[in-house]
């Protein structure tokens, strides 16, 4: 470790928090490294939230389990923490009372239960300008959806909020004592125009919310509450950053700053995306991506879906796999084509994939008695690689040739499934150094705040796609689509019966 300054840097992710200490490299204290995890609370009603009390209690063990075990590891050494990142799952949504306390779980992007209220919304507004405005479609993921389907079904609600807030806004204010919404998570909301970085007052106006019950755009740094700073001296003289969007801290945290290198990052979710700097671009990105602020002097263009590592998780749930790690790791590795006769919508939970068909439903198609759950979690896995590949072919439109494709994420543990993603996408693969580049990204925007440069990690090896393997898979995604589409139409045609 070398000497010099440490920063605190915290990642809120969807199903889990990590801490961990870094120092002015940016290199990271394993040893200080936590990670608490929490329920992602599920139904049949599109529900997708977090609880406040346990996203709060996760917040804090892990700011004092990280810091303990960084007394530990200094032993008798005091030591000073200059700074404090915090990366956030973007999109996500809490109404706050009068006195900031929580009237509302933390309603996350993957909620659909606001499903009708955007088609509405699409119906009175021009979704492709709004798209060109603030970089985002009118979809269930962001924030005018949701807003409009807490006014409609919840008026005592509506009546009692005082402030919306994203979760990563309501945990620094918890600590610092002042409500900040940064300019990247402000333009994750859907209501943030970018170019200007100010609220989009018409939206507001549309939705019946006065620009008063959102948190002012900034990036004012903060001091830790005194109350709070009780027991840890380490933080007494600590700045405070606000939250930014997970996927910016993602490209920072693996160094992929410029657009000839693209971002995947694979989690619970999963986004591929670029990073710009200056004036974004005066040309929209393609309809089916976003276009976020990471701060005031760079921008993320992209896609997102929501059903990733999630799905993994379920198989491993819900089918009866080899336990063995590495077991299942050769089984897969002898797959290496779609031989199983399947055709799977990964839609478990509501989508902000590049598509953007909010109708369709998770699907698979095909079964038959000989159909195996290894059939199963290799066809769900290829599905979601699928969708990937088709925001890749949307990206390369306004990304230059051929950029380098950075890979970050839980999936790095899983050869077979790196080459197996190199495959569908046809494209070489560069493995990120950093196992948690989403909590490295949130130190460094901490350290770049206050006055130090972090040089990119090294990659690893490129992985090479398979050419012959690549056709067959083109293939795949050609059925998956065409049995999309297929099946939206005869939904629509049953519904005009």
């Amino acid at each position: 470790m070398s000497s010099g300054p440490l920063v605190l840097a915290i990642d809120l992710g969807m199903t889990s928090t990590k801490c961990a200490l870094f120092d002015k490299t940016g290199a990271r204290i394993h040893a200080t490294t936590i990670q608490i995890s929490y329920p992602l609370i599920t139904d049949r009603s599109g529900r997708a939230e977090i609880g406040t009390r346990e996203l709060a209690v996760a917040f804090d063990q892990c700011i004092v389990q990280s810091i303990e075990a960084a007394r530990a590891f200094h032993g008798s050494k005091s030591f000073q923490i200059a700074a404090v990142g915090i990366s956030c799952f973007w999109h996500s949504l809490i109404g706050l009372d009068s006195k900031g306390n929580p009237l509302t779980e933390v309603i996350t992007s993957a909620d659909s239960r606001c499903l009708e209220d955007a088609a509405r919304l699409r119906k009175r507004w021009k979704e492709k300008k709004i798209h060109h405005s603030t970089g985002c479609m009118v979809r269930t993921s962001y924030w005018p959806a949701k807003l409009a389907w807490l006014k409609r079904t919840d008026k005592e609600l509506w009546k009692r909020a005082a402030r919306w807030v994203s979760a990563g806004e309501w945990l620094f204010e918890r600590w610092c004592g002042t409500g900040i919404c940064s300019p990247g998570m402000a333009s994750g909301t859907g209501l943030f125009r970018s170019e200007e970085l100010q609220w989009d007052t018409s939206l507001l106006k549309s939705l019946g919310v006065s620009k008063s019950k959102l948190n002012p755009v900034g990036e004012t740094i903060c001091g830790i509450q005194p109350g709070r700073a009780i027991g840890f001296r380490e933080l007494k003289n600590s700045k405070w950053i606000p939250a930014l969007g997970e996927g910016a801290a993602s490209n920072l945290g693996s160094g992929v700053m410029s657009l000839d290198k693209m971002m995947l990052q694979i989690e619970a979710s999963a986004t591929l995306q670029i990073m710009g700097k200056g004036i974004i671009p005066k040309i929209p990105s393609p309809f089916g991506l976003f276009c976020y602020r990471v701060d005031p002097e760079r921008y993320l263009q992209g896609g997102a879906i929501s059903n990733a590592g999630n799905l993994r998780s379920w198989c491993f749930e819900q089918l009866r796999l080899p336990e063995n790690p590495l077991d299942l790791e050769l089984e897969m590795a002898k797959r290496q084509v779609p031989n199983h006769g399947l055709l799977v919508s990964p839609l478990w939970i509501g989508e902000n994939a590049s598509s953007m068909q909010e109708r369709l439903p998770g699907m698979i198609i095909g079964l038959n008695p000989t159909t195996t759950a290894l059939d199963i979690f290799q066809a769900t896995t290829e599905a979601v690689y699928c969708r990937i590949a088709r925001i890749a072919q949307k990206l390369q439109k306004i990304a230059p040739d051929s950029p380098q494709l950075i890979v970050s994420g839980s999936i790095r543990n899983s050869p077979s499934s790196l080459q197996r993603l190199a495959d569908i996408l046809g494209k070489a693969l560069y493995p990120s150094s950093e196992t948690e580049s989403a909590l490295r990204g949130a130190a460094v925007f901490a350290l770049e705040r206050i006055g130090y440069n972090v040089s990119p990690i090294p990659l690893g090896l490129p992985i090479q796609p398979d050419e012959q393997r690549t056709l067959r898979y083109r293939e795949l995604m050609t059925a998956q689509m065409r049995f999309e589409q297929r099946f939206l139409k005869e939904t629509k045609q049953n519904k005009s019966i």
